[in-house]
């Protein structure tokens, strides 16, 4: 398939109240509001390419940039082609699950991560801890530093509430991701969510949302799933 005929394909599985939402999130037009599920059956048609992809994601269009993220091909993409991509994502919804999820899949993740949690930028950062909750979730155990991860806790407990908003959503979903799925360091993560306690996410002309890393882990293993790895990044 080419642009155009994709762009036809997802125009028409738009609907006007998953548009609503999505802009109620922070998107913004050009947007078709397509269902994530919906686009599973063109992805399967399509599979992996990275050339269409890339003409997608530069539309500007975000169904189109999501869905990019979906028929990418992670291991031919460079660090430059990230920086790119993340360059062009103006919200969380494609820094956090479009730009971070597809990084995931790569072997050089953790270096762009480091270089996006120490930019000072918000959704850069968002994106940073978001890769890592994605690659924690992920990978086993043993391909990563159980240090680096114990001072990234630390990190998070000394500077979580002092952080942008978006930034803040994510630190505190990668002490959750480190309580539960990186079993190393569980003890340690539960400390630092108890030492860290609410997170308050101020949203526009919406009342503030708490997090809560303590209770949501406890949450987690109370239904077993301590240990919790997911067989895929990308859906």
């Amino acid at each position: 398939m080419d642009l155009e005929t994709v762009m036809q394909e997802l125009e028409a599985l738009g609907k006007e109240r998953t548009k609503k939402t999505y802009i109620s999130n922070g998107a913004h037009e050009p947007i078709f509001g397509v269902a994530t599920g919906a686009m599973k059956p063109l992805a399967k048609k399509i599979k992996k390419n990275q050339t269409l992809a890339d003409q997608l994601y530069s539309t500007g269009n975000y169904d189109a940039m999501y869905f990019a993220g979906i028929i990418a091909d992670p291991l031919t993409m460079t660090e430059v082609d990230f920086e790119r991509w993340m360059d062009a994502a103006y919200f969380y919804m494609l820094s956090d699950f479009v730009v971070a999820v597809t990084l995931a899949e790569t072997n050089f993740a953790q270096v762009v991560a480091d270089k996006w949690i120490a930019s000072g930028e918000e959704l850069r950062m968002s994106a940073g801890w978001s890769c890592y909750c994605w690659l924690l979730g992920n990978r086993p155990d043993s391909e990563f530093s159980a240090s680096k991860i114990a001072s990234m806790l630390d990190q998070v407990e000394n500077k979580i509430h002092n952080s942008p908003d978006r930034t803040k959503s994510a630190m505190n979903n990668f002490i959750y991701t480190v309580g539960i799925s990186y079993l190393p360091l569980h003890d340690k993560a539960v400390e630092t969510a108890k030492a860290v306690g609410p997170v308050e996410i101020k949203r526009e002309k919406k009342k503030s949302s708490i997090l809560l890393a303590s209770e949501n882990i406890q949450k987690a293993i109370d239904k077993g799933q301590l240990g919790f790895k997911r067989k895929h990044v990308r859906c």
